[in-house]
């Protein structure tokens, strides 16, 4: 049998109009966002299915925005009775896999992940972090031009996301001295992104404390399906050790690379990618060229991932 994992996006991955073909057309998804809207405070429905984008991209909306849309995705594959081996997600979308999972209740994921976004857009100043995107360079080529660049201030490897794709973050002032040392490396490409703070970098450090005390407070139950956890890239399968991960997480790098390289040692060989867009499908592709990668971000594109599914399997 083939083993399958589901992997969920993170913020970034937002767009207008998303969820909706699933909205429109499976019914269940319907009371995910009424459930979801009401844990948030937010009119969800109207927010991905007509924006406007800016309040979309708000750090405190997308992230419910994001895993509401997931996790309809969910409902929709449930329904051709498919069930994971595994589960991981990419930042953000660790909260959508430990719904998938099990280990949260919809409702209570919401309300953390609602909370986690204001955290982390309230622990640095509005400009003075950044983040960048570092293509072309090593991990560890990156991680001694974050120590060169360390003396303008705190600059951190934030995301590994796949061979020769990392992302920074850290001090704007300190960023913008790394990319300039990462282009004199001949980098093929460094430049900042168009985000809102400097996530997964020792700046967060009160937004992890802040969400300690939530995750303290929220419900958490053992996965039934393993998680391979963004901090260390290791197989997750107690309450205890999803709680502590999640907040390591808020400082620590994603290791996207080393999770999907994690789950292939495991023995999978199909990884569908559920929630907007199809960033973690490229990214894996190019981790694991050996591995299938799907996504469904829509009825029409899971009902394709399904049919190619069912003739691998």
């Amino acid at each position: 049998m083939t083993a399958i994992a589901l992997v969920f996006p993170g913020q970034g991955s937002q767009r207008v109009g998303m969820g909706q073909d699933f909205w429109s057309q499976v019914p269940e998804t319907r009371i995910l966002f009424e459930k979801a809207s009401e844990a948030a405070g937010i009119d969800l429905g109207h927010l991905c299915f007509k924006g406007p984008e800016e309040q979309l991209t708000l750090t405190a909306n997308a992230q419910p925005a994001i895993m509401t849309v997931s996790m309809a995705a969910v409902a929709a594959l449930q329904r051709e009775g498919i069930k994971p081996d595994y589960v991981a997600g990419h930042s953000l979308g660790e909260y959508s896999a430990l719904v998938a999972s099990g280990s949260f209740a919809f409702e209570d994921a919401i309300r953390v992940v609602r909370k986690r976004g204001e955290f982390m857009q309230e622990a640095v100043a509005p400009g003075a972090g950044a983040m960048a995107a570092i293509l072309g360079l090593d991990r560890q080529s990156v991680y001694a031009v974050c120590e060169e660049a360390a003396q303008y201030g705190i600059v951190e490897v934030a995301n590994l996301n796949s061979p020769g794709q990392v992302v920074i973050a850290g001090k704007t002032e300190a960023v913008d001295r790394a990319i300039e040392l990462a282009k004199q490396r001949g980098v093929k490409r460094a430049v900042r992104l168009q985000v809102s703070a400097p996530f997964h970098c020792s700046l967060m450090e009160p937004a992890a404390q802040r969400l300690a005390g939530v995750l303290q407070a929220t419900p958490i139950a053992d996965p039934t399906v393993p998680l391979v956890n963004n901090a260390d890239a290791e197989l997750l399968t107690t309450r205890e050790a999803v709680a502590d991960s999640l907040v390591r997480q808020v400082t620590r790098p994603v290791r996207w690379e080393d999770v999907v390289r994690r789950l292939v040692k495991e023995g999978v060989t199909l990884f569908l990618e559920l929630g907007p867009g199809k960033v973690l499908t490229g990214l894996i592709k190019r981790i694991a060229p050996e591995a299938t990668a799907l996504y469904a971000e829509d009825l029409s594109s899971l009902r394709l991932a399904v049919d190619q599914l069912e003739a691998v399997r």
